[in-house]
C-alpha cells in the first residue's frame, strides 16, 4: 500500500482504526503480505455498501477511488461479484470488510 509499510501491517492498522471506533472489521481475503493491493468494502448492514480501491493521484500520492458504481451499484451482491471478478485475476488482492451502519471507511487518504 505504501513505500513505508508492508500491506499486512497497513491492513492491521486499518482494522484497528475501525474496531477502535466500534465498527466490525475483518480480512475477508488475504493477498501478498508485502505488496498486495487492498480493496475495502464497507457494509452499512442494510444490504448496501461501498467499495474502495487504491490509485495514485496526480501528485503521486495514494488516493482511494469509490468503485461502487463500477461494481454495479451499492448492493452487497454487486460489490461481492466485482470483488470475485478482481480476485480471479489477482491472487495478491486483499479484501477488508468493514461493517458500519454509518458507512465509514476509516481510510485516511483522499477518496475520489
Amino acid at each position: 500500500m505504501s513505500a513505508e509499510l508492508r500491506t499486512d501491517i497497513w491492513v492491521a492498522a486499518l482494522l484497528r482504526r475501525a474496531q477502535m471506533a466500534g465498527a466490525g472489521a475483518v480480512v475477508a481475503h488475504r493477498g501478498d503480505r508485502e505488496a498486495g493491493a487492498v480493496l475495502v468494502k464497507v457494509a452499512r448492514m442494510d444490504g448496501t455498501g461501498s467499495l474502495f480501491g487504491p490509485a495514485l493521484g496526480p501528485d503521486g500520492r495514494r488516493i482511494w477511488l469509490d468503485l461502487t458504481s463500477l461494481a454495479g451499484g451499492p448492493g452487497e451482491a454487486a460489490l461481492d461479484a466485482y470483488v470475485a471478478r478482481r480476485r480471479s485475476h489477482d491472487d495478491d488482492l486483499w479484501l477488508v470488510e468493514i461493517e458500519d451502519p454509518q458507512g465509514r471507511s476509516f481510510l485516511v487518504d483522499r477518496i475520489d
